[in-house]
């Protein structure tokens, strides 16, 4: 469903991703790790045509970023970090919004609203403002809008970074129970997310993948499976 063509991207004299390529399928949860700086955040932007690539590409079911954004953007659900929103609207007014630009409209975008304000668990808000809810909420929300038109891949950077652990635990569910349908990347630093809900793992250090496979060959890499050394055997510079 996402094939990633050899995508770098250069800054300058600074490359900041060099030469990333990587395959998801539908049913796969996808951990795209790496310590801050890594290239994280600049590959998933360049892969949901947010920034556009020195070079190489994304093909998003069958659609290619570069050359047919719009129909490669419709296949898309985007959580970017630090979950952006208008804080004066409501959930609902705010997905309302959303629903809208994505070109519903009637009982059907009432109908994706709906679903999508029950997916993320947010019936008790739905009516509150978003800047007064916390910041569990406030990235709910933003998750509800990435699921809205209901898209063949989802894409979320960092979705639990910052939350306390029955937040993480609440978007951890609603990850794995979306999984089934989907192919999804999850960007991320935590190593503990990698147990929580991926079936595979790309490690990306300085702009290039370093390691690719399940949780438990990452582990093996290490005589007492521990992620946290292999980690830091692959990221780390001398």
């Amino acid at each position: 469903m996402l094939t990633v063509n050899t995508l770098t991207k250069n800054f300058g004299v600074i490359q900041a991703v060099n030469g990333v390529s990587f395959t998801v399928e539908k049913g796969e949860v996808l951990g795209f790790l790496g310590p801050n700086g890594a290239g994280k955040s600049t590959t998933m932007r360049m892969i949901t045509g947010f920034i556009p690539p020195t070079s190489g590409t994304a093909v998003i079911c069958g659609h290619d970023i570069l050359t047919d954004p719009v129909a490669a953007k419709r296949c898309i659900g985007y959580l970017p970090e630090n979950a952006p929103s208008y804080h004066t609207m409501t959930v609902t007014d705010f997905l309302t919004f959303i629903g809208r630009i994505r070109g519903f409209e009637g009982a059907d975008l009432l109908k994706k609203v709906d679903a999508a304000i029950e997916k993320s668990r947010l019936e008790s808000v739905r009516k509150q403002s978003i800047e007064t809810l916390s910041k569990g909420y406030r990235q709910r929300t933003c998750f509800a809008q990435a699921i809205l038109h209901d898209p063949q891949v989802l894409i979320m950077d960092e979705p639990t970074d910052g939350l306390d652990p029955n937040q993480k635990f609440i978007v951890r569910e609603m990850i794995k129970e979306m999984s089934a349908s989907k192919a999804i990347i999850v960007s991320t630093h935590i190593l503990e997310e990698v147990d929580a809900v991926c079936t595979r793992a790309i490690v990306i250090a300085n702009g290039t993948v370093v390691a690719n496979g399940t949780p438990a060959e990452l582990r093996a890499r290490d005589p007492q499976g521990r992620l946290d050394v292999v980690f830091r055997k692959l990221t780390m510079k001398e």
